[in-house]
Parts: C-alpha cells; structure tokens; sequence
C-alpha cells in the first residue's frame, strides 16, 4: 500500500490553463495523458521525484462522463470551483478491499497519446464522492506503459494539508492513515469542507503551497 497520485479536477475549458499555472509554480512540465474511454475523462501528468504522481483531470462531453463514478466525481468537483480532488492509494492485490468493501473493483484503462495502454482496477470512487477526506484504491494490472510516475524529475511532495479524521482514514484504510504516504507529512487543519485543502513540492527553487 503506497500513495500513487493525486488528482486535481477542473473544466475542460480551464484544464490548460491550470496545467500551465501548476506546472510554472512548480517548475516543471505536465505531459498529456490521454483520455480514459470508460470514464470519459483525460488528464495531463505530472511524475514527481518519490514515485507517485500528480494528474490534473477533466470530464469530457461524454456519456461516460455522466454514468462513471469517476467521471461523475470530477465533473461535481469541477462545477464546485475544481481543486484538489482526491488521493489515491495503490495496492498489489485489491481484492481484501473488495472484500472489505463490499463490491467488486472497476476496470479502467487509459490511451496515452503515443498510443499506449496502461489498465487497472479502482475501488472507492464513490466513497470519496459521500466523504472527499478518503482516498480510493488502484491495483494496477496488465499494461504496455510505464506507470505514471515513471520519469519523475526534482518535484518531490512534501506535505498534505488535510480537513479531515485521522481515526476514519485510518479505519478506511485498514491501517494506519501515515502507512501509504511513504514519508509525506499530513498536515490536519481546520477548513470548510473536508478532504485535501493544499499540496506541498520541494523543488529546486524551494518550497511551493498549491491550494
């Protein structure tokens, strides 16, 4: 169980723009990930330097946007003025949290522009949606890509800033809510609505709070 990315939603209208804002706060360059057929989505990447990864995602005018949970989450958070979404874990074998949850896993796969293929299977989705703090669980599978994160240059993550409930993530998660974030800091604050409130990045030229 590890951190694997975490994504940020927005209209499809404003996705370059926020590619561009993130990427020129951070010093470094997203690179387009494709779209992902079954959840009418795509998003733009960015690998980061401690094998996990960033996305910035919108929904696209699709059906699938409307009958994926996935797609549905970011096209409700992009409505709600986009930000940060969710986090999300990976795991070797996600059936113990299909057990644990009760209901079988979804498939997913995106197209890369170079044509492609990464798969995997995802659980939580609409978990998140009822309680943004929890992240959602990946079991990545049989692809012809690297993983995401693969390439990751001197971004690192640094901290979370979190609204939230250490004790509920922890239950969620089946261990301890520190477990899967592989030294990042969590940062527990007051804040309106629960969930990620803003990301931390060491890069070469210091410390950059993204909200």
């Amino acid at each position: 169980m590890r951190l694997d990315h975490i994504s940020y939603a927005c209209t499809t209208a404003e996705l370059a723009d926020v590619v561009q804002r993130i990427g020129s706060d951070l010093g470094a360059t997203f690179v387009d990930g494709g779209r992902h057929p079954s959840f009418g989505t795509r998003n733009f990447i960015l690998p980061l330097a401690n094998g996990c990864y960033v996305e910035v995602v919108s929904a696209l005018d699709h059906p699938a946007a409307e009958k994926a949970p996935f797609g549905r989450a970011v096209a409700h958070r992009a409505q709600d003025g986009g930000g940060w979404m969710s986090w999300v874990v990976a795991v070797d074998d996600i059936t113990p949290i299909e057990a644990r949850i009760g209901r079988d896993a979804r498939p997913g796969h995106r197209i890369r522009p170079d044509g492609r293929e990464l798969c995997w299977k995802q659980i939580g989705v609409l978990d998140v949606m009822a309680d943004p703090q929890l992240p959602f669980f990946v079991e990545w599978t049989a692809s012809t890509g690297e993983h995401p994160s693969t390439g990751g240059g001197a971004v690192a993550l640094d901290r979370i800033e979190m609204c939230g409930d250490p004790d509920a993530i922890s239950a969620w998660l089946g261990a301890d809510h520190d477990v899967p974030l592989d030294g990042v800091t969590v940062d527990w604050v007051e804040a309106e609505d629960p969930g990620l409130v803003a990301l931390w990045f060491s890069t070469p030229h210091g410390s950059v709070r993204i909200d």
